[in-house]
């Protein structure tokens, strides 16, 4: 195919899409598969089994579905899914699921992963996420739709981060972060709730005053947070309930609570 430069090497057992673009000295492995319109750039270095979508662009010196860094691991067949229209920047590390999880590591559609961020085995991130710098993820880690990780946030491996919640930079994260709410600091504390996020997605002013008031319930109000949670979920706006059913499962037996 004419969009593969001459001194990419590309597997015999990988499935490209014609009009995929791949630069020069891209190394693609056996059982990888790109949908079309993508973009892989030079010396980046993709391997399966991984399945990415359409249209996305993966920058130089990506790292992308390789092994994971887990002593557990034994060569199983695990996977790396990759959605649609992500921006995947410079030496960006992603690796692939565990037998010891669901064995596969996902990442949506529309994400923004910026260059040098880590995101390790059995991963599960949503879409319309972004990234900064650095942004490092341990294993098992959830991220939600919309959250926002600053540049040199560490989350530890089984935590979650919540819709549209957001880090500052150089976060630590070692508990789970409910949505909408924006943490900083090593360990990260809950600081507010992300209200410019809210408004550059359309929230009205009555919902996010409505998210600040349960931000006020859940952080402000020294109540004991069983409690807290109840006021929540008695709510009938769905994105407080929402903010409910998070608490509830990170306080669950295979949950790792939430900052606090």
């Amino acid at each position: 195919m004419s969009n593969i430069h001459a001194t990419a090497i590309v597997d015999s057992k990988a499935e490209i899409a014609d009009d995929v673009e791949i630069s020069p000295y891209a190394v693609i492995g056996a059982n990888v598969k790109i949908d079309s319109g993508t973009w892989v750039g030079p010396h980046a270095v993709i391997e399966g089994p991984t399945t990415i979508g359409k249209d996305n662009r993966i920058f130089q010196f990506a790292s992308v579905g390789a092994e994971p860094q887990d002593k557990k691991y034994k060569g199983e067949p695990t996977t790396l899914e990759i959605g649609d229209r992500n921006l995947i920047r410079e030496s960006v590390t992603i690796n692939r699921g565990t037998t010891q999880d669901i064995g596969k590591t996902v990442i949506g559609s529309d994400n923004w992963i910026m260059a040098y961020v880590h995101i390790a085995h059995d991963c599960v991130v949503g879409n319309n996420t972004i990234f900064a710098n650095n942004a490092t993820l341990a294993g098992h880690v959830t991220i939600h739709d919309y959250a926002l990780l600053g540049g040199f946030t560490l989350v530890h491996q089984f935590c979650h981060i919540g819709k549209y919640a957001m880090t500052g930079m150089g976060t630590s994260l070692g508990k789970d972060l409910p949505p909408y709410i924006t943490a900083y600091g090593a360990p990260g504390i809950p600081r507010g709730f992300n209200a410019e996020g809210l408004k550059r997605n359309g929230f009205s002013d009555e919902q996010r005053k409505r998210v600040k008031e349960a931000y006020r319930t859940l952080y402000r109000k020294d109540l004991p947070l069983n409690e807290a949670i109840d006021i929540l979920q008695s709510s009938p706006d769905e994105n407080i309930k929402l903010m409910a059913e998070f608490c509830l499962r990170s306080q669950g037996e295979q949950g790792r609570g939430i900052i606090r």
